[in-house]
């Protein structure tokens, strides 16, 4: 299965357009935002677990990163509610479930097999925040020289400078949306642009994005 796989295009997926398919599991569905491979692959997807619901153990041999946009995930490591960002790298399995429900956004198999480390941010607490461009707060997640995970704060009527990204971007719109020379991205939208492009960004109604930026490089 190939949906946006070719990672030197330009892709721009409205989440909310898509339907639910379901997973191996009961209960736990998925809408597919990119995917090279079937069951295993290199993956981002949104998937919804029902109340109650939970996926057999497995690991994870190229590593998974997931942002808890509702509800409360859980594995054997604990419980992790809404606005939590976590990275559990090469090699780490676990047991998913969610008492509640849950919808979260992943990555799975777009870690390097050196990297070891296991994170955990709760991207709600106004801790770790700091002043970016004007009109700009940040937040770091997880930084390597080869990738760069944050948040992002922009707000409203924010315009910014053309940036270059050498090694490509991608976004998801958390809340909010903003606008590049190529369109406008709402809420729920996932955006990913390809090594070497140049963007310039603005918002009118202001946006918090998760982006992540270097990893796309050949």
């Amino acid at each position: 299965m190939k949906i946006h796989a070719d990672l030197t295009k330009r892709a721009v997926v409205d989440s909310a357009s898509l339907d639910w398919v379901p997973s191996p599991m009961a209960g736990v569905e998925r809408r597919m935002l990119e995917r090279d491979g079937e069951e295993v692959a290199r993956a981002t997807s949104l998937v919804r677990y029902a109340p109650g619901s939970a996926f057999s153990a497995h690991k994870h041999d190229l590593g998974e990163e997931f942002l808890v946009l509702d509800g409360v995930f859980s594995d054997d490591s604990g419980d992790f509610p809404k606005g939590m960002y976590v990275r559990n790298p090469p090699g780490s399995s676990h047991v998913p479930s969610s008492d509640p429900g849950a919808v979260i956004l992943v990555k799975l198999r777009q870690m390097q097999p050196d990297d070891a480390a296991y994170v955990r941010v709760n991207t709600l607490d106004p801790a770790g925040w700091q002043a970016g461009r004007a009109g700009e707060s940040i937040l770091p997640l997880y930084i390597r020289p080869d990738e760069e995970v944050v948040m992002l704060d922009w707000e409203r009527g924010a315009s910014f400078d053309a940036q270059e990204f050498p090694g490509g971007a991608e976004y998801f719109v958390v809340e909010g949306s903003f606008e590049d020379q190529d369109g406008r991205y709402d809420q729920g939208t996932w955006l990913r642009v390809p090594p070497d492009s140049r963007q310039t960004i603005t918002t009118s109604q202001g946006a918090r994005v998760w982006r992540k930026t270097g990893h796309l490089a050949a």
